[in-house]
């Protein structure tokens, strides 16, 4: 029987096709970039635990994919677009759509959301140009799903400043970044502010995490703030609870859902690659039923995972953010990646561990995209509290 013409997109359903061209055409840029440009180096820095900040800052300016986003004619939601943008970076390397995700989608959105309208027209286009690059500050070295009631940074209003005291753990971009939004429980109040804090004033540090087998690119860092003295005007003037806190979080965990899709995507991609190269017994694994049923399942995996974050940006774009349509999408793209990731490590064999053909690269990174932005468990206690009406919270 002849061989049939193989169908080698992993878009299988054709979900992109319902986005509007302008949002497509964007998506295809960065993936000419990520494929062409960063792929063939990406193990390099990978395995070397380096970012190589100016040139991919330069590289951002170029691609300009923040022109449009939190500017007045534009919504400060865009989670479509800005998902496929978090997709491509992920496709290839986790790693950059977690530098990406950081200063776009976290340190950004806190400003656009609980900025007042000076902070935005002071930070927003600086920000937008890459002429700053931003990070965001909650998690601490003993407070992570706890946060909401475990804060222990803290800020103490003195004059016309405030002073900031605590450490903040696993913060991307936070050893070389121009600005960094950082949360602190107020001493008088013990309500959660936040601070937009400029990385050269005295009282800021942060140290470099080393060690890690996940998202070795982006550099994570330990920030140490002792009587930190930040000015009333980089207070966000909207942010007064943690319940502003959690805006931008549930705004920003559509993304994250995003990253488990691009990582899925490209690790299907290489594998089906390989099976159709490699050859065992005198044919093509491809040709083979029980890598056919690995490839099947992931290509299942990444279709329904399209489909979950898709609909779920496409309801925030229109409706708002939904704590529990956030929370679904990335607890089920997180856990379906990690199998995805799992079965293409599993068809290329031993070669799987190997970084030279990306899937072990991306198999260690999934588990970073696991655990952040909510665990596994948070998010399904957000879903299981929506629709039983009962918190399973402590």
């Amino acid at each position: 029987m002849p061989r049939r013409p193989a169908i080698t997109t992993s878009d299988f359903y054709d979900w992109f096709s319902t986005v509007p061209d302008e949002v497509n055409a964007e998506r295809l840029a960065l993936r000419q970039f990520m494929t062409e440009e960063w792929e063939p180096q990406a193990n390099e820095w990978w395995e070397k635990g380096e970012f190589p900040r100016d040139y991919l800052i330069a590289r951002m300016k170029a691609l300009d994919l923040l022109r449009h986003r939190y500017t007045p004619a534009h919504a400060p939601v865009a989670t479509v677009s800005d998902g496929l943008l978090s997709m491509e970076f992920a496709r290839v390397d986790p790693s950059l759509a977690t530098f990406f995700g950081v200063h776009a989608g976290l340190c950004m959105s806190a400003i656009a959301l609980c900025g007042s309208l000076e902070q935005q027209e002071e930070w927003l286009p600086a920000l937008r140009r890459w002429e700053l690059v931003g990070a965001f500050g909650l998690t601490e070295p003993d407070v992570g799903s706890g946060v909401a009631r475990g804060l222990t940074t803290t800020c103490r209003r003195d004059g016309d400043t405030w002073v900031l005291n605590g450490q903040k753990k696993w913060i991307g971009n936070a050893t070389w970044c121009d600005v960094v939004v950082i949360w602190a429980r107020d001493e008088a109040d013990a309500t959660v502010k936040g601070f937009i804090v400029r990385t050269a004033l005295p009282g800021y540090s942060a140290e470099l995490m080393r060690g890690k087998i996940a998202q070795r690119t982006v550099h994570n860092g330990l920030i140490t703030m002792r009587d930190l003295r930040v000015a009333e005007a980089d207070r966000l003037q909207r942010a007064t609870s943690f319940a502003d806190t959690q805006r931008v979080l549930v705004t920003a965990r559509c993304g994250t859902a995003w990253q488990a899709v691009g990582c899925a995507m490209g690790a299907y991609e290489h594998a089906l690659r390989y099976a159709g190269e490699r050859s065992q017994f005198g044919r093509p694994i491809a040709s083979y039923q029980l890598v056919q049923q690995m490839l099947v399942k992931m290509l299942g995996n990444v279709t329904a995972m399209i489909g979950v974050a898709l609909r779920a940006s496409e309801l925030q774009d229109r409706l708002g953010p939904r704590d529990e349509h956030s929370a679904l999408a990335k607890q089920f793209c997180a856990a379906r990646c990690r199998e995805t990731v799992a079965l293409a490590r599993e068809a290329l064999g031993g070669n799987g561990i190997l970084l030279e053909y990306h899937v072990a690269r991306l198999f260690a990174d999934a588990e970073a995209i696991y655990s952040y932005e909510g665990s596994n468990e948070i998010n399904t206690m957000i879903v299981g509290r929506a629709i039983t009406g009962h918190s399973a919270f402590v």
